[in-house]
Parts: structure tokens; C-alpha cells; sequence
């Protein structure tokens, strides 16, 4: 009868059990599944090991795209279940008296640049906007001067336009429709003074910052938050009633 165990996996061979998956597990049985949610929040990743399985993910949506638009899309989609495991993760870690899920816009977005930023980057984003074009009341702009996720990716200049914090807007986005503000997210490169942006929508509702940004922070990127109509009206029928 076979236990499915390589010679020198069980006792002391490996220091670790081979699964029928072809997984390794240690010899403990202890996996990252039985820690539990609430450790301690100091637990960091090394930059180096999330620069190498990022670069990976990158490649993998690298394959087979027709552009940058769709590349991005698939960063997008990489991101998206994250972010809506990250707002249960979050809010579960918050004491019992605050662990309430945003129940307007603003507190969703103040809930992403401070808690949701500080979770994955260890700070918060820099800012926080609200479109100043009035045909537009449904864009928000979270405004992140270095995003972590682009220091460690090489564009070429034939790809110049792409912007691999996508992976981010995605988990952006996942955590909106999570929270029941479905949303599109997208991300573009402020610093970009050709005017085409990611996804060639440059200069949509971050007007006031394209220069500086361009200046002082080249890889400064707004993740663009675009709101259901459903979203909106929401928001007026509960304005009115308060």
C-alpha cells in the first residue's frame, strides 16, 4: 500500500510530506491555513520576494495579449478577488465596535487609501479627489506617488503607456463591490506628458496634478474610481432621507 511519500520525505529525509497535489507540507502539519486572521498586523512580506512573484504574475498576463489595454485587463482581473477577500480580512481584524463594513462612498475610499494602503504598502496613499468636472460626479481619485507594485517592473519604450499598478486598481475594485459599491477601477500615469495616459484616457479628473506630478513624482499614478449609476442614487435617496 502506497502513501503517496518520495524516499527521504517522511523522517528526516526532506522535512516535509508530499501531498497528492505534488504540494509540500512541513512535517509539523502546520500550514499557513491553520494561523489565524487576527496576528499580529506587523507580519511583513521582503520586498525582494514580492518583486520576483510579481514580475511573475506580470509575465503570466503577458502572454498571448494583443495590447496594453489588455494586458492591464488581466492585471485587473489578477487583483480583483483580492481585494474582495482583503475588505472581510480587514474588517474582522478591526475591534468589535468598529468592524463595520463603509456605508457611503467616502468612507469606502477613506477605508482604501488609509486601511486597505497601509495593509498592503505599509502607508497610506497620498491623496484623495474628488472629480472638479461637474459632468463627471461619479470619478473619484485615489493619488499614490510611488506606487510599490511599478518599482521593481522594466516597461520598454514600446510599452511606455502601460502601468502594472493596474494589478492594484483591481484589488481597488474588489474591494468596492465587495463593500456593494460596484465600480470600475482603472490606473494612469500622471507623469505621462504625452496626454494618452493608461489605457488612453489621460488626464480624466487629475487636471490640477498632471504637471506636478510629471516633475517631482514621474511614476505617480492616479487609480481613477468610476462609480455605478445605482451607486449615486443610492447616495441622493439616503442624503434625502438624513
Amino acid at each position: 500500500m502506497s502513501n503517496h511519500l518520495p524516499a527521504g520525505a517522511g523522517n528526516g529525509g526532506g522535512g516535509g510530506r508530499v501531498g497528492d497535489s505534488g504540494l509540500r507540507y512541513p512535517s509539523n502539519g502546520k500550514t499557513i491555513y491553520h494561523r489565524p486572521l487576527n496576528r499580529t498586523k506587523t507580519a511583513e512580506l521582503s520586498k525582494a520576494a514580492f518583486a520576483y512573484l510579481f514580475a511573475e504574475m506580470v509575465s503570466y498576463a503577458q502572454r498571448r495579449v494583443t495590447g496594453i489595454q489588455e494586458l492591464e485587463k488581466r492585471l485587473n482581473l489578477q487583483g480583483h478577488p483580492i481585494g474582495l477577500k482583503l475588505l472581510d480580512l480587514l474588517l474582522f481584524r478591526e475591534p468589535p465596535r468598529t468592524q463595520l463594513r463603509p456605508l457611503n462612498i467616502i468612507a469606502l475610499l477613506h477605508f482604501i487609501k488609509i486601511n486597505v494602503w497601509t495593509h498592503l504598502f505599509g502607508r497610506q496613499a497620498d491623496r484623495l479627489e474628488k472629480s472638479s468636472n461637474p459632468d463627471t460626479p461619479d470619478e473619484f481619485m485615489i493619488i499614490d506617488n510611488e506606487p510599490l507594485v511599478n518599482a521593481y517592473i522594466s516597461v520598454p519604450k514600446e510599452m511606455s503607456q502601460l502601468n502594472c499598478a493596474a494589478f492594484a486598481a483591481g484589488i481597488i475594485e474588489g474591494v468596492c463591490d465587495g463593500a456593494g459599491f460596484p465600480a470600475r477601477v482603472t490606473a494612469h500615469t500622471v507623469g505621462d506628458t504625452s496626454g494618452g495616459g493608461s489605457n488612453g484616457s489621460g488626464g480624466t479628473g487629475a487636471d490640477g496634478g498632471r504637471g506636478e506630478g510629471g516633475e517631482m513624482w514621474p511614476g505617480r499614478t492616479v487609480f481613477l474610481v468610476k462609480f455605478q449609476p445605482e451607486v449615486l442614487e443610492r447616495e441622493a435617496l439616503i442624503g434625502a432621507k438624513s
